[in-house]
C-alpha cells in the first residue's frame, strides 16, 4: 500500500497511467462497452462504476490543456430516447480538478470504437449507465 494513492487505482492501471505520454488517450469503458475487441492494453476494475474511477483517475491524471476537447463521450444514436444523466456527473467530476474544462468532445458510436482501438488503453468496468464511456487525453505537468 502506498499513502494518498486511491485503492481502486490497481498496480497494473498506475503503471498504464505512468507509461501514457501527452496526447495518449484513456478510455474508461461502460459494462456494455466492447472492451476486450478494441483494447490494446485492457485493465479489468470489474465491480466498479465510471464516477468513482474518473474521480480518482483525475486525481493524479492531467486532462491535456492543448486539445479542444480533451474528454469526449459517445454521441447518443440517433432515433435512440436514452437521456444520459451520468453527464452530468463526470462534467462536476472533471469541473472539480480541471477547472478550465469547457465541454465535452462527441463522437459518433463507431468514430468512438476506432478512437478507443488506437487509445492507448481500455478500463473496463461494471458501469450500468449507457452512454456512460468516456475517453480522456493526457495532458502535461
Amino acid at each position: 500500500m502506498l499513502k494518498g494513492i486511491p485503492p481502486i487505482l490497481s498496480p497494473d492501471l498506475l503503471k498504464i497511467l505512468m507509461e501514457m505520454g501527452h496526447g495518449d488517450k484513456l478510455v474508461i469503458a461502460d459494462g456494455n462497452f466492447p472492451s476486450t475487441r478494441c483494447a490494446q492494453r485492457l485493465i479489468r476494475l470489474d465491480g466498479h462504476a465510471v464516477p468513482e474511477i474518473l474521480e480518482d483517475i483525475l486525481k493524479l491524471f492531467p486532462l491535456d490543456t492543448y486539445s479542444k476537447k480533451p474528454v469526449s463521450l459517445m454521441s447518443i444514436v440517433p432515433g435512440d430516447t436514452v437521456v444520459p444523466t451520468i453527464w452530468e456527473t463526470y462534467e462536476t467530476i472533471i469541473k472539480s480538478s480541471f477547472n478550465t474544462f469547457d465541454s465535452f468532445g462527441f463522437l459518433e458510436r463507431f468514430d468512438f470504437y476506432e478512437e478507443a482501438k488506437s487509445s492507448y488503453a481500455i478500463i473496463a468496468t461494471s458501469e450500468k449507465s449507457l452512454y456512460a464511456n468516456i475517453i480522456l487525453t493526457k495532458g502535461v505537468i
